[in-house]
């Protein structure tokens, strides 16, 4: 209390001592100006050139100030000489044409010591190479801090570089990787975008995990085998965190469980995580619904729409109805186990599905995008007496645009060599194929990235192309 009541009285006595100092001197100097000003008054009304003198006096103030003016108009778009601007126009200046320093985005990740002063040396190294800190996210441990940047670095150099320069400044487990804009997004914005995008669709929460970890592998393991045997394990109701991996309990029954070898997990990444879970297990299973209706070359309207689990009983029939040749181009495994992996694949956990209807709403044809790391498979099943009308061809250009918009590195589809139909599908797509060979099992491979945007979907008024012949299987 009483260092308080100094500090506030302090000020005000200093403040009156210093305007009774600040009185006298103006009293001073206006007594001096009162007799100067006396003393050339009688010098000149009693001297001998007076008049003259202050004729002289007149004609030179309004010289002054004539000059005065005339400076003033010259120079009034002149900043003043301590302006910040003149020691800026002195450094030398671009030339007209002259192209910027060329910049590469990054994220870093490094573990400093819970103490004051060691941010601020790693902000001092990072300047000390012309590093731009454009965002910092702290996510506190036991035994320090972990902080998170998205740095704009001049040029494109070296991650031993930057490494070094961390370390040097009291850094470890230090972890670099090139960023891109979409990282440009501060944290609690990316959280509310995919927290919406979990809410619209079951298939978008791998997705939106996969978004907010970086490149980490997601499994959902079912709580069951084909078998009927147990086969998830027990997790508990709020999750496990480990060093590498993080498990909950999957809405869809069953464990989800995601790993990252090259970074481990920290509580607050764990934390937002269990919130997207929590999320989509209070919302339950949800599809978009959206049917797109097509014609096909005959003049059959046929009906596009995501499928669910609800399907599961019209997906058993059309495999009743299929024939072995076509299950066994699609399973590559028994046909007596193809009903049993049905349940998998309508699961928007694992990918989305396409389902196509006749006007009578019979299913005639599935479509599946499963997730599979950075990579995504792509697979397709038409009913016999529906092939080679444009169906397949059609279901596989959506696929491929919904990968592109997940941003998926790359698609592949697994067949064998005589299945000419994908071939010939995979080829329509205008995208560079690669081709393997293994023991008769044919993958191909597209770069989904090469499509600019997702082709409008066709109506009734847009019928289908008519499928060209197709063509024989590339072997490489």
């Amino acid at each position: 209390m009483t260092e308080k009541y100094l500090s506030e009285k302090t000020p005000n006595r200093s403040a009156r001592r210093h305007h009774w100092r600040r009185d006298v001197v103006e009293l001073a100097a206006l007594f001096t100006a009162v007799a100067v000003a006396d003393s050339v008054a009688n010098a000149v009304a009693h001297g001998p050139s007076g008049p003259v003198f202050l004729c002289a006096s007149a004609v030179a103030l309004l010289a002054t100030a004539g000059f005065h003016v005339w400076w003033a108009r010259r120079h009034e778009h002149a900043p003043p000489p301590g302006d910040t601007g003149a020691a800026a126009s002195s450094a030398p200046a671009l030339a007209e044409g002259t192209e910027l320093p060329e910049t590469t985005l990054w994220r870093m990740r490094t573990t400093v010591r819970d103490e004051p002063g060691s941010l601020a040396a790693l902000c001092q190294a990072l300047a000390a190479h012309r590093v731009d800190i454009l965002s910092l996210q702290t996510h506190p441990l036991s035994d320090g801090t972990v902080d998170e940047f998205l740095l704009r670095v001049p040029g494109t150099p070296e991650r031993g570089v930057l490494a070094g320069a961390v370390i040097a400044a009291g850094g470890r487990d230090t972890w670099l990787e090139r960023a891109d804009a979409h990282d440009l997004v501060d944290a609690p914005a990316r959280m509310l975008s995919l927290a919406t995008r979990t809410a619209l669709d079951s298939a978008e929460l791998p997705l939106a995990l996969r978004q907010l970890l970086g490149r980490c592998t997601i499994h959902s393991v079912p709580a069951r085998t084909l078998k009927g045997e147990p086969q998830a394990e027990q997790v508990p109701d709020d999750g496990v965190l480990e060093d590498h991996t993080m498990k909950f309990r999957d809405p869809s029954g069953g464990a989800l469980i995601i790993e990252r070898p090259q970074l481990p997990f920290t509580p607050t990444e764990f934390a937002r995580v269990r919130a997207l879970v929590e999320l989509d297990a209070r919302l339950g299973q949800r599809v978009p619904e959206r049917r797109d209706t097509l014609t096909l070359p005959a003049g059959n309207h046929i009906t596009v729409r995501r499928a669910d689990p609800s399907d599961l009983t019209a997906a058993r029939e059309m495999h009743d109805r299929c024939s072995e040749r076509t299950l066994s181009l699609r399973y590559h495994g028994p046909v007596q186990d193809s009903v049993r992996y049905l349940d998998h694949l309508l699961s928007p956990r694992h990918g989305r599905t396409l389902a196509v209807e006749t006007a009578s709403g019979r299913l005639v044809a599935l479509g599946h995008l499963l997730w599979d790391g950075d990579e995504t498979e792509v697979a397709l099943l038409v009913e016999d007496a529906w092939q080679r009308r444009g169906i397949g061809a059609e279901l596989l250009e959506r696929l491929v645009g919904m990968a592109a918009e997940t941003g998926s590195e790359s698609v592949y589809a697994i067949t064998q060599a005589s299945n000419t139909g994908m071939v010939a599908a995979m080829r329509g797509l205008g995208l560079p194929l690669d081709y393997q060979v293994e023991e008769g099992t044919l993958v191909i491979t597209a770069r989904p990235s090469g499509l600019r945007r997702r082709p409008e979907p066709r109506t009734a008024d847009r019928p289908l192309p008519v499928p060209a012949a197709p063509e024989t299987a590339a072997r490489r």
